[in-house]
């Protein structure tokens, strides 16, 4: 994708600053010369899912240069989803990285540097700075940073035990935590929040869930998953809250916006994450919502790219740009922008997909299910159904409960922006796989 194609994307993005200062004709045409120039070596800044997978796509695709990876947990490169679901359901389940340490170094001749948070970076002279105070120079750099959990305002340096759930430490605390069975409050009724309560629940803890929204997921779900969820969970006795936030402190737990005090032992908040700023400001890039990328990953600065978490792209059943916080955009997308990298053309588009294991459901989300109207397929009695979201003629999202072989199709219609009748999806008859001929 040229420079202007990126100019009219970041414009959408609402990131016009860079694009209008003086010279920016010069800066295009002085990116695709440097874009040209050999490439022998690449930094990535964070050494999540999103970073392992682009260094990994990197060596598949042939690039014999150095590749660094800096990363700041003490860990190699890991999935994310394990620490809300196996860790938490088994006493004795270990952390399972994409790849030991050594193997790195010893198979895929890869860099790997732990404990090394990336602090700063300098454009001009191509290097990037860890917190230690050592520097590492680039050709190309993917930030791959992630996200940082949101914190509670209302509860910091309070007596309270108060935790987030983003690492392996964090997983493994909360672990230990439910299986003292205690009680337990959980701030925020989405994914996270929800499995771990799952979690907690089942190893006999006193949960309650405070969710600001009326309903669970709402920013997800449909009204009838999110009541089929909050039953499932009342079934194994978790207590709701909705319609109110944490204010503070009880003498025994917290205390709520509509003067309710819940006892607690633990709280685990789970109100969602947001971009970690630290290179995108030093490069002088927009980051509050995000590291704004065009459909191959370039930012506005050259020989820079993003992926994962923090990347902010555009999605077309959204029509508008977001960050996707998902295992498979960790995955998927940096594999494609490393290609991108080294001097491959491959647009990424792929719909926003992510699932969840609550108890004995199995749901799993494409695209986007807000603002649609919704037809559902087949009978939600039955306990496995999907909905499928639809702006005029257009599939734009869709939702499965136990039904994960319709969702592989769901999937693709949406991709394809095949535009089945409201008719057919009505029919649970009607061949998905028709649409896509």
């Amino acid at each position: 994708m040229n420079g202007t194609v990126l100019r009219v994307l970041l414009k959408r993005l609402g990131s016009t600053g860079w694009q209008e200062r003086r010279g920016d004709q010069h800066r295009v045409r002085e990116r695709k010369r440097k874009l040209t120039a050999p490439i022998d070596n690449i930094v990535i800044a964070g050494a999540g899912q999103a970073g392992g997978r682009a260094a990994e796509a990197l060596r598949a695709r042939g690039f014999q240069g150095a590749i660094t990876i800096l990363g700041e947990e003490s860990h190699p490169p890991y999935e994310r989803p394990q620490l809300s679901k196996a860790l938490l359901h088994s006493a004795d389940a270990p952390v399972a990285y994409i790849k030991q340490a050594r193997d790195w170094s010893d198979v895929l001749n890869v860099r790997l540097e732990t404990g090394a948070e990336v602090t700063d970076c300098d454009a001009g002279r191509r290097t990037v700075s860890t917190a230690d105070g050592r520097t590492f120079a680039f050709d190309r750099l993917l930030i791959a940073t992630g996200t940082r959990p949101r914190r509670l305002a209302a509860l910091e340096n309070s007596g309270i035990e108060i935790q987030y759930l983003r690492n392996v430490e964090d997983a493994l605390r909360f672990r230990q935590s439910v299986q003292r069975q205690s009680r337990i409050v959980i701030v925020g009724g989405g994914v996270i929040g929800l499995e771990a309560a799952c979690a907690a629940a089942k190893n006999g803890c006193t949960v309650t869930v405070i969710e600001s929204e009326a309903r669970l997921l709402a920013r997800a779900f449909p009204a009838i998953v999110s009541d089929i969820v909050a039953a499932r969970h009342r079934s194994h006795g978790v207590t709701f809250v909705f319609g109110a936030t944490v204010t503070g402190t009880a003498p025994n737990g917290v205390r709520l916006s509509n003067d309710l005090e819940i006892e607690a032992d633990l709280v685990l908040v789970g109100i969602g994450v947001e971009p970690v700023p630290t290179v995108a400001e030093r490069l002088g890039l927009p980051s509050m919502g995000g590291i704004a990328v065009d459909a191959c990953g370039r930012t506005a600065a050259p020989e820079i790219f993003c992926a994962g978490d923090a990347a902010l792209q555009w999605s077309r059943c959204h029509g508008r740009a977001i960050r996707v916080e998902t295992w498979a955009n960790a995955q998927n997308q940096s594999i494609s922008v490393a290609a991108n990298m080294i001097g491959e053309a491959r647009e990424y588009n792929d719909p926003p997909w992510f699932w969840t294991d609550q108890y004995d459901l199995n749901i799993q989300v494409a695209g986007d299910m807000l603002d649609a109207e919704h037809v559902v397929r087949g009978d939600e009695r039955s306990g496995k159904f999907s909905v499928v979201a639809m702006r005029g003629s257009e599939v734009v999202g869709a939702l499965s409960v136990n039904a994960a072989k319709e969702m592989a199709l769901l999937k693709r219609v949406i991709a394809a922006n095949a535009r089945p009748s409201r008719a057919d999806l009505e029919s649970p008859a009607y061949d998905l796989r028709t649409a896509l001929k």
